[in-house]
């Protein structure tokens, strides 16, 4: 028992667990029951609100896989959401001189993997609409690598990791809010802009509460897809309007949630997700699949793209007389940390099944 205690609650089993369901979907999907996996995620399942017509206009009629993407993922970015936001108000991006560093990386990290996936598909304008999938790292793998060596490491290098992380995360969600959404339904847009200022109230009259926030940011969630905005994005709004702390400054509701559902997130929802979408046949794939310039654009914008991109800026910016070098880090840790930030898995995918079907 106390070996299964420490492994939930090692910074590393969400890593390993994560791997694990990648593993056992690309497995699966490569074998005899590949018909299997892929007919049970397809096969599609109605919810909504039924009367005596069947289902009302607020039934949603969806493959599994899509209830996976669009349902459980707002829970992982309700859980990003709370992460941004504490992080602001606490943590690593609570003052401007403190968040800027990380920024500037983020920003020039996501930016550089773009443009090398560009690069990679400028004769191929078809293939433009996924220059957003080297841009995005997985946090999860990320921090479970770092786990490994972190007892050698100082800890302005996980901070800054997760700071990182955490930005990177924030440019995620909104590349996904305007450039991956699809064709605006006015009316339910409108819904989802009555929903979005009922949580601001909320916030501002400080409801410590959670089942308000929760009513009402399940019709945001299914206004935004009425409206055909990603309804993840409605997570990301949810966990902002959560208060930080209550009237008397001795509980913090949204640190009580993010505590709450984060083992759900790590050791159920990525599973899951990881599990659904990392399925790839690699049934009749040569080299020519290999060399395709959407293969190489991801790859080369993950793994070349990322390290120019973050140690590029961290070692302008530190060079530079505004920045200091994080408290005993060396060259080789912001190194290391490029190389982390890499790892692109779970928005990668995520975004890559916006992008392409």
């Amino acid at each position: 028992m106390k070996v299964l205690y420490n492994f939930f609650h090692s910074e590393i089993s969400g890593g390993v667990i994560l791997l694990l369901a990648a593993v056992a979907a690309m497995l699966i999907a490569n074998s005899a029951f590949e018909p299997l996996y892929h007919g049970f995620l397809n096969q599609t399942l109605t919810v909504g609100f039924t009367s005596t017509e069947g289902i009302a206009t607020l039934g949603f009629q969806k493959p599994l896989i899509l209830w996976i993407n669009d349902l459980l993922m707002a829970v992982f970015f309700l859980f990003a959401g709370l992460e941004i936001k504490r992080e602001l108000k606490v943590g690593a991006l609570s003052n401007f001189r403190s968040a800027m560093l990380p920024l500037i990386a983020a920003v020039c990290g996501m930016l550089v993997p773009a443009l090398i996936y560009l690069f990679f598909n400028r004769a191929f304008p078809e293939f433009h609409h996924g220059w957003a999938i080297p841009s995005a790292t997985d946090i999860a793998f990320a921090v479970g690598v770092l786990a490994l060596a972190s007892k050698r490491l100082p800890g302005s290098i996980k901070v800054l990791l997760l700071a990182i992380a955490v930005m990177d995360d924030l440019g995620a969600i909104l590349i996904i809010a305007f450039f991956y959404s699809g064709s605006i339904g006015t009316g339910a847009l409108a819904v989802a802009g009555l929903a979005a200022l009922g949580l601001f109230i909320l916030n501002r009259m400080n409801v410590v509460h959670y089942g308000p926030y929760f009513l009402i940011g399940f019709i945001l969630w299914a206004a935004l897809l009425k409206a055909g905005i990603h309804p993840t994005i409605g997570g990301v709004i949810l966990g902002f309007a959560i208060p930080m702390m209550d009237e008397d400054h001795t509980y913090s509701p949204l640190e009580a949630l993010e505590h709450m559902i984060q083992p759900w997130v790590v050791f159920a929802i990525l599973p899951i997700f990881a599990f659904a979408n990392a399925g790839v046949s690699l049934a009749g794939m040569g080299w020519g699949d290999v060399l395709h310039p959407v293969t190489l654009g991801i790859a080369a914008g993950l793994f070349i793209g990322k390290q120019i991109g973050i140690f590029g800026s961290l070692y302008l910016a530190i060079k530079s007389p505004w920045f200091l070098m994080p408290p005993g880090a060396r060259w080789s840790h912001l190194y290391g940390i490029s190389l982390l930030c890499g790892i692109g898995f779970t928005m990668a995918l995520f975004i890559g099944g916006l992008a392409f079907a």
